[in-house]
């Protein structure tokens, strides 16, 4: 199996690539068909622009055949997800292809325009993004049971290679942000005059209830939906307020660039956390497994395929 095109190699070529150029070379347009695919046609332009794209991202020139099995692989992957009802529409890679060209803070015309400077098509970028898409939820909704990774599994490793306990203990926290909403350009005296408000709100409020009672009628005032989180995904300086606070409480004002924010702790309760070495080696695995079951998938589907060389 082709290694499949991670996104962020593309976004560090395209970022080093420098500033857009919209001139460059027109690509060549041969359509000499070399390779039948299941009646699908891979040509010598196909070749031409992926093994552009394949420098571009990898900063590697490979070889005629390697390319012409990534372009293969495509062909299979696509051919086995419409299949499985697994077929991303053209609204779904436009998305993809914009959000791409959202972190490298470009616009999709912007992207464009540097992929044409390389002589790259932006269609040969998005087929390789549609074979991805498929194949990724391929893989993980016909295989998720063997996917899994086992507990027993990831706490050997663990201790093999750390001596860490499997779990440590610590809390899971249930929380509504609160802000206290204060214009930008608004006096000092009205950011003061909130901050006493707070303070006031904190010897009142004594439980969830109340808290969203009373902010849902606060003007200026809004308390959003209650998010859930244990010790390891919080900063240290955070875990010790909501430690010190009582349950039904709100949190010591904070001044930010909205207002003035609070947090209602809605629940506290003991719990078993992942340490992050446990989480790091469990993920590990799983790509392992992932990739061990891909190039098991990807050999006996092309196994089947009807590809038939010109």
């Amino acid at each position: 199996m082709t290694t499949p095109l991670p996104v962020y190699r593309l976004l560090i070529a395209l970022a080093a690539a420098g500033s857009i150029l919209i001139g460059g070379a027109a690509p060549s347009r041969a359509q000499n068909i070399v390779v039948m695919v299941n009646g699908e046609p891979i040509t010598d332009f196909d070749i031409e622009q992926r093994s552009k794209l394949d420098v571009l991202t990898t900063q590697k020139t490979s070889s005629r055949q390697e390319v012409i099995n990534e372009l293969i692989d495509d062909k299979v992957k696509i051919k086995e997800g419409k299949k499985y009802g697994v077929d991303p529409g053209v609204s779904d890679i436009d998305q993809s292809y914009s959000g791409m060209a959202a972190r490298l803070r470009l616009t999709s015309d912007q992207l464009t325009k540097t992929l044409e400077s390389k002589g790259i098509r932006p269609e040969t970028l998005k087929s390789r993004m549609k074979s991805e898409m498929v194949w990724a939820s391929l893989v993980r909704g016909r295989y998720k049971e063997r996917l899994q990774v086992g507990e027993k599994d990831v706490a050997a490793a663990v201790q093999a290679q750390t001596g860490e306990k499997l779990q440590i203990e610590g809390f899971e926290y249930k929380m509504q942000p609160i802000v206290l909403v204060v214009p930008r350009g608004s006096p000092q005296a009205s950011m003061e005059a909130r901050q006493k408000e707070a303070e006031t709100y904190r010897s009142r409020v004594a439980s969830c209830d109340e808290a969203n009672s009373l902010f849902r009628s606060t003007a200026n005032a809004t308390i959003r939906e209650s998010v859930t989180k244990t010790t390891a995904d919080l900063p240290e300086a955070l875990r010790k307020v909501l430690d010190d606070t009582p349950v039904g409480h709100l949190t010591p004002p904070e001044v930010t660039k909205q207002g003035i924010e609070m947090v209602v702790l809605c629940g506290r309760k003991p719990t078993m956390i992942d340490t992050p070495k446990k989480r790091e080696i469990r993920e590990k695995m799983y790509a392992e497994k992932f990739d061990k079951t891909s190039k098991s998938y990807l050999q006996e589907i092309r196994k089947a395929a009807m590809i038939e060389y010109r």
